[in-house]
């Protein structure tokens, strides 16, 4: 390279220097714009400021006449539109806020005459989840149903993944909200979670990237994100009571991992605590947590608020760190400045808890008046969304290539009510109003293909059938708030298998499971596992096809786990769609017809059985007697109706979660982490590194080729074995992926990964830092956590002692040991 001559390295310079005193006065800018409005905010305006407006919650008539008085008197603020206050100027202010976005889940408080504008909260994390119609306007605002986070994590597509959120940040900003209240990433600890549908997987990694992705999108747009549910909320059962007792190092390396990840690569404009305890503290009253770890370790520059009604202890949550309460109600605001009057609460807390808020506020679009159209392009976003499911979607089975269906076939027989119902999402702040679902018979008709008329409307009666018994989940919060409640499947004789056998070309089965937040799933019949309906569905078919020469497929439209291995072998091939959003007919179709070559890995193992799951015996929890002082404190949220039971869940696997335990101990599985096939073959070769012995990284390079027929892609998993050490370790974990481009047959494409010491490091206990052991490693390039295609070894001369970080959720079993 020429040496720069003298003038053009002074205007480099001057370039630089401008540019950094740009930024310095933009900073100090808004740092003297927030001071000053601290200093002329009075004490209740700082107080309503911290705790969030209410949730405005609106029943019919006919669900509220017949509520007694005392019971309507119990009602939070925000009841069918009333504001429980005796702050009049406050009561008209809420009632102001609450008309900006009707179904938005809180709005904060704003003060005009100090320039201090409202934040718009919204759910969720399948998309934006406000109210369709709104009074005084003929317009019907709908949003885009993405894929829910399970699909998304299965395409292990990261540009993908930003794609979506970039799309879900549009209809954010056009439609008036300033932050989302996403993405969802605890790890899918257990597969009975009710939530699992809203995160991405069992594996820290590959949460974290996804998560980081879509937080980018999102932001991309000038809107926020919260990202939740911070943290080790890995259940539904008692979830604001329960105690999660859990080890730091899997803490560090397992469920806070993925937030790290998200904090470092994306910083969200906020995190919103979790409702459990951990280790014998509530998350949002945990200093360690949300100080300590968020903040000092992580360098988080947002703001915290609590889950909806989370907590207990005003003073105990803002000393420490969590920044905002929500929903809030207008006691809390009445408490809090009783606090800082009685000297409990130091003002200079709850000063340096709203400097963050307001620093925030400053980016907001409410705040740099965005003019909102009210119109994101849908159209556009559906077709968004139609991808990302298609490439989500796992090919489990396809024995005989039995899909993509051929051409010659054109008459097909679909069994399973949710071919019909089909699910687009899970229930409760996951739920989405979007304009329409495609269902699976629909989208065979778009895709130019006949669906059985006679079955469908045989089905069809089934359904209306039972929807008219008015059907409940049993779960108050989907109840409450909506969402699909899967019909029971219907019985299917062998004699309408074979009427439908002979005069159709293919069966498709549909198998449909829902759930949401505020209850766990059961490792039941017609839950976890199929009931007698579904097996006799699935058998009757499968024989009646069968000895017609035709192929069954099945379609798992699912949030989450269920057992395969009892019936498997019957179908000829098995597609996990899970719950793919709005497009889900179309998404499926597009596979079962080999337009879109299928692509998606497993982001969670499928276990034989429950029992061979690593938390079984103890998920998701149990009920504890408590010594001392009470507990189960009453409700002061005002907003969850649910009781505080003492709850307790030991995390005894402790770092061995989802395949890292079922590869550690040789516990056989249905499908393993990180499978999936393809309609195409694909060959690795050419694995080397740059060095055999690690220093500062290490680069890897491996060959993808596509060996087969049809254009395709793979997704190239990088696995490190580590030697046992003092620590010990899982059989081995992923610390890399690609995917790789569309390969054309014979095309090749050569990819390359960096890895530093952190991605294959151990939290040590003792000196709370993180440590590379010395020893021989083994490299594995795989097309699954099983599927290993080729290795390689390097050494680590000496034990690298990496980042030390602070002493933090101690279980109070080690506290009394390190007493003694």
């Amino acid at each position: 390279m020429k040496h720069l001559n003298l003038k053009t390295a002074t205007f480099i310079f001057v370039c630089i220097f401008s540019f950094s005193l740009f930024t310095a006065c933009k900073k100090e800018k808004e740092i003297s714009e927030v001071q000053k409005m601290l200093k002329l905010m009075t004490l209740e305006q700082k107080a309503q400021l911290v705790i969030g407006t209410g949730m405005l919650i609106e029943l019919p008539e006919e669900m509220t006449k017949f509520m007694p008085d005392s019971i309507l008197a119990k009602m939070p603020s925000g009841f069918n539109g009333i504001v429980k206050s005796k702050d009049t100027n406050y009561i008209k202010m809420v009632e102001k806020l609450w008309t900006y976005l009707p179904g938005t889940a809180g709005v904060t408080a704003e003060f005009s005459s100090l320039n201090i504008t409202s934040q718009v909260l919204t759910d969720g994390p399948a998309g934006l989840r406000i109210k369709p119609i709104h009074k005084n306007t003929n317009q019907t605002f709908y949003c885009t149903a993405f894929p829910i986070a399970t699909v998304l994590a299965s395409t292990w597509d990261t540009h993908l993944v930003y794609s979506v959120g970039k799309a879900m940040g549009e209809e954010v900003k056009e439609y008036g909200s300033d932050i989302l209240l996403a993405p969802a990433l605890n790890i899918q600890r257990d597969p009975l979670c009710g939530r699992n549908f809203e995160y991405y997987s069992e594996d820290p990694l590959l949460t974290g990237k996804m998560a980081a992705a879509m937080v980018n999108g999102v932001q991309s747009n000038e809107v926020g994100t919260s990202i939740k549910h911070f943290a080790a909320n890995n259940s539904e059962t008692n979830r604001l009571s329960v105690n999660t007792i859990v080890s730091e190092r899997a803490l560090r390396e397992i469920y806070l991992k993925g937030f790290e990840i998200a904090v470092k690569e994306a910083q969200p404009w906020t995190v919103m605590s979790s409702y459990n305890k951990i280790n014998g503290t509530y998350a949002s009253e945990s200093e360690d947590l949300l100080t300590k770890i968020l903040r000092d370790d992580w360098g988080f520059e947002g703001y915290v608020m609590t889950d909806w009604g989370g907590g207990s202890d005003l003073v105990a949550q803002m000393n420490a760190g969590n920044d905002m309460i929500q929903p809030g109600t207008p006691q809390q605001v009445e408490q809090l400045i009783e606090l800082v009057k009685s000297g409990k609460l130091d003002e200079n807390i709850l000063d340096r808890n709203l400097e963050r808020i307001l620093n925030i506020m400053l980016k907001t679009p409410r705040f740099n008046n965005h003019s909102i159209s009210n119109k994101p392009n849908l159209e556009a976003h559906a077709s968004i969304t139609r991808k990302a499911a298609t490439d989500g979607m796992v090919l489990l089975k396809n024995d005989n290539k039995a899909l993509p269906i051929l051409k010659e076939v054109k008459n097909i027989a679909t069994f399973g009510v949710t071919s019909l119902d089909i699910i687009a999402g899970g229930t409760g702040s996951g739920d989405v109003n979007e304009a329409y679902t495609i269902s699976l018979f629909d989208g065979l008709i778009n895709g130019g293909l006949t669906p059985d008329s006679e079955l469908a409307e045989i089905y069809t009666k089934h359904i209306e059938n039972e929807k008219a018994k008015n059907l409940k989940s049993g779960n108050f919060l989907t109840d409450f708030m909506g969402g699909t409640v899967p019909v029971a499947e219907m019985s299917v004789s062998k004699e309408i298998a074979a009427k439908m056998a002979n005069k159709n070309d293919i069966a498709l089965i549909t198998i449909g499971r829902n759930s949401g937040e505020g209850g766990d799933r059961k490792a039941e019949s017609g839950d976890f596992y199929l009931n007698e309906n579904e097996k006799e569905m699935i058998q009757n078919v499968s024989e009646a096809f069968h000895k017609n020469g035709k192929k069954v497929i099945v379609i798992l439209n699912i949030g989450g786990v269920i057992e395969t291995a009892s019936w498997n072998s019957l179908p000829d091939a098995i597609l996990c769609a899970w719950q793919p959003g709005q497009e889900a007919g179309n998404s499926i179709v597009d596979i079962l017809k080999g337009d879109v070559n299928p692509s998606g890995k497993l982001a969670v193992s499928f276990p034989m059985s429950y029992d061979d799951t690593p938390t079984a015996k103890n998920f998701p929890g149990q009920e504890v007697k408590l010594v001392g002082e009470e507990d189960d404190k009453p409700d002061q949220s005002g907003f969850s109706f649910m009781k505080r039971v003492p709850w307790e869940i030991v995390y005894e696997e402790g770092i061995y979660v989802g395949y890292r335990y079922y590869n550690t101990f040789g516990v056989p599985v249905a499908y393993e982490f990180g499978y999936g096939l393809s309609y195409s073959t694909f060959e690795f070769s050419n694995l080397h590194l740059n060095s055999n012995k690690f220093e500062d990284n290490l680069q890897i390079y491996v060959d993808v080729k596509n060996t087969g027929h049809i254009a395709g892609r793979e997704v190239v998993q990088i696995y490190i074995s580590a030697p046992q050490g003092q620590l010990g370790k899982p059989e081995e974990e992923l610390v890399a992926f690609a995917k790789t481009k569309s390969l054309q047959p014979g095309e090749s494409e050569r990819i390359t990964f960096k890895i530093a010491a952190m991605d294959f490091a151990s939290f040590n206990e003792k000196n709370s830092g993180w440590v590379v052991e010395s020893g021989e490693y083994i490299l594995k390039v795989g097309a699954s956590s099983k599927d290993i295609r080729d290795k390689n070894t390097f050494t680590v001369s000496e034990d690298l002692n990496l980042e030390t970080v602070s002493k933090a959720l101690i279980p109070q079993q080690k506290i009394n040991e390190l007493k003694k």
